[in-house]
């Protein structure tokens, strides 16, 4: 687990380091704002149509073979673009086919790093290591994003390129020496060979997850917080940058602080033991009010101050959901319901940014996070109290109503 982790880290700096400098490298070759955003939303439409079948193969295939060759392809494909930009080849149809291409592997990379992840220690930890990992993404997030400045600045946008594929390879070289937990890799072996066929379909997986109230209801909360919340980069960006008449530096703080706040609430995460829908709804529903307050912040300083507890909230939750989400299936349909939680986050992911942008111009940045916040807050109040209707409703037995009507 100390190798994965490692692993992950190296992966996750090289993974944001090319976000970031794929932005600037569009923006040079376009000058466009707009062809920006489209290179994002190719990369992430492959998550809306096809992640239910790479979840399905991660369920078919040996974890770590399929984690190994899709860390080895990204590697590759980052390797062609440096190539590609170092010998100035790279135009605009070139980078979208390469993000497209990347944004395909990466529906089976996904699940199958997540899963294997969860393989390597007892199943009563399984929580923690979700922990430990989202600790890892924010540490390799807050990297990437310093070291890719440095890197262009010093030695080009070729060379970030070919350092985030050599991220990819570290981790493919480590991934054939990682032991998975006693019984883990069995018990998934075991599902998947006697298991009867039909259980291995697509359809078998998105059926669970249609079943499953608990996953539903996390969908849902997960849903609303994505769209009403969660997208501080726009929300703050304009709160700071307007209201309250800050410019990039002060914004820089804001974000470094929500960095900091994910840091933290990853590491207690990583302390839940039986993490539940309800503590997902009710942190989420903390972090909704703590918005709404964030809105009236008069100044930056106390904006500052409340932005700390709505990252630690937000990351505490993320951490019990994802927890939820890895553990609820059975462990041979886990990377099926990985793959249709790919498709519906991505669909928040594209249509949360337009939906707040429109109430962002109906209510001004304080407006949006203020309804936002209620909207958050409302919305999960209410449907635990409709569940909790639900459950202590009084059952009439069929021989009451037998007797009722004689």
């Amino acid at each position: 687990m100390r190798w994965w982790s490692v692993a992950n880290f190296v992966s996750n700096a090289g993974t944001w380091m090319q976000l970031t400098v794929q932005n600037l490298l569009v923006l040079q070759i376009t000058g466009s704002a707009a062809a920006t955003g489209l290179s994002m939303s190719v990369q992430a439409a492959p998550a809306l149509l096809i992640s239910v079948f790479g979840g399905a193969a991660v369920d078919r295939w040996p974890r770590r073979l399929t984690a190994a060759v899709s860390q080895a392809l990204l590697g590759t494909v980052a390797f062609v673009t440096a190539v590609m930009v170092a010998l100035d080849r790279l135009d605009l149809t070139t980078l979208m086919v390469l993000a497209a291409v990347t944004g395909v592997i990466a529906t089976v990379d996904g699940p199958a790093c997540s899963l294997l992840g969860n393989d390597l220690v007892p199943r009563e930890d399984v929580p923690s290591a979700i922990g430990v990992g989202a600790l890892v993404h924010q540490a390799g997030r807050l990297t990437g994003a310093a070291l890719a400045g440095v890197t262009v600045g010093f030695l080009g946008t070729a060379a970030a390129y070919a350092a985030n594929g050599l991220s990819f390879l570290f981790v493919a070289a480590v991934i054939p020496f990682l032991r998975p937990a006693r019984g883990a890799a069995a018990q998934t072996r075991t599902a998947r060979e006697d298991g009867p066929p039909d259980t291995m379909s697509v359809r078998a997986g998105l059926a669970f997850f249609v079943r499953r109230p608990r996953l539903l209801a996390l969908a849902g909360v997960t849903g609303v917080s994505a769209v009403f919340g969660r997208n501080y980069q726009l929300t703050l960006a304009v709160l700071v940058t307007g209201p309250l008449a800050g410019g990039a530096g002060s914004f820089g703080t804001v974000s470094t602080v929500l960095a900091a706040g994910g840091i933290v609430g990853a590491v207690l995460g990583a302390r839940l033991r039986r993490p539940s829908v309800r503590v997902v709804g009710a942190l989420a529903a903390a972090g909704g009010l703590l918005q709404v307050v964030a809105g009236m912040s008069p100044s930056l300083a106390v904006l500052l101050v409340m932005v700390l507890p709505m990252a630690v909230v937000e990351s505490v939750s993320d951490t019990a959901g994802t927890a939820v989400l890895q553990t609820d299936p059975p462990a041979h349909l886990r990377g099926r319901v990985l793959g249709v939680w790919g498709s519906i986050g991505t669909v928040w992911g594209l249509g949360g940014p337009p939906a707040l942008g429109l109430l962002m111009e109906m209510a001004g940045a304080r407006g949006a996070l203020i309804a936002g916040g209620l909207i958050i807050a409302g919305t999960i109040g209410a449907g635990h109290l409709l569940r909790e209707r639900g459950t202590t409703a009084p059952r009439v037995s069929p021989v009451a109503n037998l007797e009722t009507a004689a």
